[in-house]
């Protein structure tokens, strides 16, 4: 549910200066330890306890597997706070977010298996209505399970109301979000393109989606006390953990009732989540699930070079999960985020283990919860399945030329283009910075933080003490796009706004009309204190008619600014309320021509020096938030969002 956490970051998070890290938990020196009950024990012991505490984090749980078994379930903290009730791995359930996509995917799967669905078929098939499409190529579920459908990003309502239940088909049919990108060419992380794959589970089999996943996956996985019901049946809802914001807050009153809810519904415990690793293991064989040649197909490379070009050279999505690979072994793995609960799960299929962490509070700064997964995977990964990985000096040659190359701001992928959102996302550019020594820095909208890479191939890049890589399709010497597993950076073009022009626009029409309305409060008591003599009543309609659209324009941008508010706080927001706020701007965009008939009315009066100096800069104004608002969707277009 990463939409939500882009949003909370700073519109001058690509531009601005870069914040200062989060704190992260020590991660011991790579060790070729012996993954043992004991071993894991004392290592998750001496690691989580001290970071869990200085992170402000109120409980998590852990399970890890070993040899296709668990090998050992640990918990931490607190499920409640108040009470003082420590976390029970096997007994105190979470939500675990979009890691909910992978049993998803293992859905659609099984019915692959069995003949009734085909990976490469357009879903307009099965489905009871016809997908809205912006181009001719089919739309398949290997779009859909490797996040390559081409779907824009969708925020609103992400939660529903407390008590309302999830209604899938309205969900993924009516007012979807625009396909921008075409199908299997560019990856673009999408909670709708999950649900609709989810939607497509339900009418095949005929059978509501959370029945389905829980009497052919759950059940034959073990997992007893895991569901995608909303709310939670009465026998697990006793044991669901509060959800905090930190360990000092009160828990979060609501039950985030998930609205995408193939892509991030689920509720389980540590202990379940270790049986469902073992499903996706060699050793277990699909454990009653899935075949093993239907297991091995989930973890191969979605796509290859034919669609996604040189992307295609780093990480690509697997079906349904991220395929990585550090120190040389391959894992597939998922994380998830609601509101509060945080979640990671990683995969060695090869190995027969996996490590799966799961946390109730998001902490005291906005990524701690995401140091803590990154260091807890990794740490795993060095400590018990240490390797070689490329050093890149087969790229050395070249290092520096390509840095420079690809050297600038890139858009996300992961974005809103249809309506007012597109602002934000417009702003909220990414910055890659070429070193001297060759090297490449990234600064993600997601983090603000600045991430360096080196080039370990030819236009591939993996970070530098960690694993992560990105890849770049490269046409005629033409960076096209910069890709990770399930996301990619789009160069701004020369079609686009930069944020460098966006935001001193915003900046300054917003301090001019700031301006504006304070002189409507002290303008009386200065001419009275200075004696100046007042306007004559010559131009005085349109003067009028300036203010009122200069107060409809105050007013509109309030509404978009209550609207991501209110969205970001995962309450619901009214589509007929934002086609009033759409109205008021309409109202201020107007005002232009009033307030040009001001400014010419003003210099044919010889009127003095700064008065025709406001009234240009107000002019200029109205037409920058005009230009802005109608550019973004604020006067006309789409509401939803």
């Amino acid at each position: 549910m990463g939409a939500i956490a882009v949003l909370a970051t700073s519109c001058a998070g690509a531009a601005g200066p870069v914040p200062a890290p989060a704190p992260k938990p020590h991660k011991p020196e790579a060790a070729d330890a012996a993954l043992t009950e004991q071993d894991v024990n004392a290592w998750l012991d001496g690691m989580l306890p001290a970071y869990l505490n200085e992170a402000q984090i109120a409980g998590a749980a852990v399970s890890v597997v070993a040899d296709g078994e668990l090998l050992t379930a640990r918990g931490y903290g607190y499920s409640d706070v108040g009470a003082r009730v420590p976390v029970d791995p096997e007994e105190t359930l979470f939500r675990i977010a979009s890691v909910s996509k992978t049993f998803t995917a293992t859905a659609v799967m099984q019915l692959v298996e069995d003949g009734r669905l085909d990976l490469d078929t357009d879903v307009d098939e099965y489905l009871d209505f016809e997908v809205e499409k912006s181009f001719d190529q089919d739309l398949t579920l290997r779009h859909l399970l490797s996040h390559t459908g081409g779907f824009e990003e969708r925020v609103a309502n992400a939660m529903l109301p407390e008590g309302e239940e999830v209604n899938l088909r309205e969900i993924v049919a009516e007012d979807p979000p625009e396909q921008i990108y075409e199908p299997g060419t560019t990856p673009a992380y999408s909670n709708y393109g999950i649900a609709l794959a989810g939607y497509v589970v339900e009418v095949v089999s005929g059978t509501p989606f959370p029945e389905y996943v829980d009497q052919n996956v759950l059940a034959p996985a073990g997992m007893e006390s895991s569901t995608f019901e909303q709310p939670l049946p009465e026998d697990l809802a006793s044991r669901l953990s509060e959800g905090y914001a930190t360990d000092e807050d009160p828990p979060i009153e609501r039950f985030e009732t998930v609205s995408d809810s193939p892509a991030g519904a689920l509720t389980s415990s540590a202990t379940d989540m270790a049986a469902f690793m073992r499903v996706h293991m060699e050793a277990s064989e699909g454990a009653g699930v899935l075949e093993p040649g239907t297991v091995s197909l989930m973890h191969e490379p979605a796509l290859g070079e034919e669609s996604l070009g040189g992307l295609a050279a780093g990480g690509r999505m697997a079906l349904g999960f991220f395929s990585e690979e550090r120190n040389g072994n391959r894992i597939v793995s998922h994380g998830g985020d609601t509101d509060v609960f945080h979640s990671e799960m990683q995969i060695y299929p090869e190995q027969n283990a996996g490590i799966f962490v799961t946390m109730n509070s998001s902490g005291s700064s906005g990524i701690v919860s995401q140091n803590l997964r990154i260091a807890l995977a990794e740490g795993f990964a060095d400590r018990y399945f240490p390797g070689e990985q490329d050093d890149g000096a087969e790229a050395e040659s070249t290092a520096s030329e390509h840095a420079a190359m690809l050297e600038g701001k890139y858009s996300t992928s992961r974005s809103i283009h249809s309506n007012f959102l597109a602002l934000l996302y417009a702003v909220e550019q990414a910055q890659i910075t070429a070193t001297k020594d060759g090297t490449i820095f990234l600064v993600s909208p997601e983090t603000g933080q600045p991430t360096e890479y080196t080039e370990v191939e030819p236009w591939l890049w993996r970070e530098v003490d960690g694993h992560r890589t990105l890849a770049a399709d490269v046409v005629d010497g033409e960076v096209r796009a910069v890709g990770t597993t399930a996301f990619t950076f789009l160069p701004v073009g020369e079609d686009d706004v930069p944020a460098s022009v966006l935001l001193p626009i915003a900046a300054f029409s917003v301090a001019v009309i700031a301006i504006t309305v304070l002189s409507w409060v002290l303008g009386p008591v200065v001419r009275w204190r200075m004696a100046l003599p007042r306007r004559d009543r010559a131009g005085r309609w349109a003067r009028v008619l300036t203010r009122a659209a200069v107060a409809a324009t105050v007013l509109g941008f309030a509404g978009w600014v209550f609207a991501v508010q209110t969205a970001m706080s995962f309450e619901p927001v009214s589509f007929t309320m934002l086609r009033v706020f759409q109205v008021v701007q309409a109202i201020g965009l107007l005002g232009v021509v009033p307030a040009a008939m001001v400014v010419y009315g003003d210099i044919r009066r010889k009127e003095s020096v700064d008065r025709v100096i406001g009234s240009l800069l107000v002019l200029a104004a109205l037409m920058g938030t005009g230009t802005i608002a109608a550019m973004f969707g604020m006067v006309t277009g789409s509401v939803t969002f």
